[in-house]
């Protein structure tokens, strides 16, 4: 059974970091493209950004420069390393992995950023 568990969520001032991990079981992780999306109240899910399984990384253009995904394959956990947090951060953080047609979800992690 896939199992994808977030975790390092919280409130933080704005300016502040957070790194969200995100431990996989169930699957072969090291061959499969991993992904963070989000989630905020009245919005839809949008990509925050993903990192293949070669280690190449994509980021939405409202986080370049200020987050970090990465990966510790021998872990089976994904990170997301969040600097430079603005209150429009706030959202929920789910974790996914594989592709849209086979992908597995975690259940999300909050992140609150506050003014």
């Amino acid at each position: 059974q896939v199992q994808l568990v977030e975790s390092g969520g919280g409130l933080v001032q704005a300016g502040g970091s957070l790194r969200l991990s995100c431990a996989a079981s169930g699957i072969t992780f090291s061959i499969r493209t991993m992904a963070w999306y989000r989630q905020a109240p009245g919005k839809q899910r949008e990509l925050v950004a993903s990192i293949s399984s070669g280690g190449g990384t994509n980021y939405a253009d409202s986080v370049k420069g200020r987050f970090t995904i990465s990966r510790d394959n021998a872990k089976n956990t994904m990170y997301l390393q969040m600097n430079s947090l603005k209150p429009e951060d706030t959202a929920v953080y789910y974790c996914k992995i594989g592709p849209d047609y086979d992908a597995y979800w975690g259940r999300g992690t909050q992140v609150t950023v506050s003014t």
